[in-house]
């Protein structure tokens, strides 16, 4: 069994076009000869990726989602920008090479970058990978080491300044994820009404020193090198970059982070391996960032909260155009019972939280 990360058949309705996209790869990309063999990435429920094969060199292309789009997201552009500005500084960043706005070609904008090869850990670790315990902790701290990193990047000096702003970011955000929150509602899907108005209530202030802030930071977003896998060298995924508060991007995080204590329910909504033995608890993950970052954290419930109401958010979002037909992609179908289920989650922290 191959450990590296691997494509597959492309879903119907989400082919691209090989005549339109070759030329434009050939004309922007030196060193490309042949035709090439496209196939799909089966993860992610965003954007979409696909991996581009000519002889020799492997790319990778992403385009925006069929079907309803949030305003301003899914920015090609911005996210291409970024990754070059950001890689000097933050090496696990793939290379960035082409940006094509002309949505003729396949239909909406996309851009082009390298392909790293390596490991990418889904809900349970691959047992070839015979991970102790012990190792298995090592590499928990690695990852958080790594976010780390990025929050400690200096974005000025990187020409990311005018990536966000960071000034009453958390305000924007809460405020913002309910006002996408609302737009998204079908009727099937559960209203958060008492966990939007606690978080507007315990909404703390802006942490002084903004970071550059990932909004996506989970395993299924690392790259591990495939011949020592406790070293991650790549990071995926910076649709939703920008800059802000760097404990509600720790709180993103703490949202995907399923123990091993946690019920069976929400085991089957588990999408990477930190239940396994030697991976850190939500609360340890809490304390390691804080002891690597220098910030104290005294309010880890509303961040912790607001993740979960974040990934409803998105959750939603992509459940919105499936429901209404906006892609046929089937494993969407059960994403509304995911997001009762994240309000349930919230509502049993609200009920057990001192703050």
């Amino acid at each position: 069994m191959a450990l590296t990360d691997s494509s597959t058949r492309i879903r119907p309705g989400e082919e691209l076009d090989v005549s339109q996209v070759d030329p434009y790869l050939k004309a922007h990309i030196a060193g490309l000869s042949g035709l090439p063999t496209i196939s799909q990435f089966p993860g992610g429920a965003s954007n979409l990726t696909y991996l581009i094969e000519y002889p020799g060199v492997e790319l990778v292309l992403r385009r925006p989602p069929f079907g309803h789009k949030a305003k301003s997201a899914h920015d090609m552009g911005r996210e291409f920008r970024l990754l070059n500005h950001l890689k000097d500084a933050f090496p696990y960043c793939p290379k960035a090479y082409a940006h094509c706005t002309d949505e003729t070609l396949i239909g909406s904008e996309f851009y082009v970058m390298e392909r790293v090869k390596g490991i990418i850990l889904r809900s349970d670790l691959p047992p070839e990978l015979n991970l102790s315990p012990a190792h298995t902790g090592q590499l928990c701290h690695r990852f958080i080491d790594t976010l780390v990193e990025l929050h400690s990047v200096d974005y000025t000096a990187c020409g990311l300044a005018d990536l966000g702003k960071p000034e009453g970011y958390v305000y924007r955000q809460i405020s913002g994820w309910c006002d996408r929150y609302e737009k998204a509602l079908t009727p099937d899907a559960p209203q958060w009404e008492a966990v939007k108005a606690w978080l507007k209530e315990k909404m703390p202030a802006d942490h002084p020193t903004p970071a550059i802030v990932h909004n996506d930071y989970r395993f299924d977003n690392v790259i591990l090198d495939p011949h020592n896998p406790m070293q991650i060298v790549g990071v995926l995924d910076w649709e939703l970059t920008t800059l802000g508060d760097p404990l509600m991007d720790l709180g993103n995080s703490l949202a995907y982070w399923i123990e091993a204590d946690d019920p069976p329910v929400v085991q089957r909504m588990r999408r990477q391996p930190s239940n396994a033995p030697g991976m850190l608890t939500r609360r340890e993950f809490v304390d390691y960032y804080a002891q690597r970052s220098g910030i104290q954290i005294d309010n880890y419930d509303f961040y912790y909260i607001y993740g979960l109401f974040r990934l409803a958010g998105i959750v939603q979002q992509i459940y919105y155009r499936y429901y209404h037909g906006q892609t046929q992609d089937k494993r969407f179908a059960p994403f509304v019972q995911m997001n009762a289920l994240l309000e349930q989650m919230s509502l049993k922290v609200i009920r057990q939280s001192s703050l």
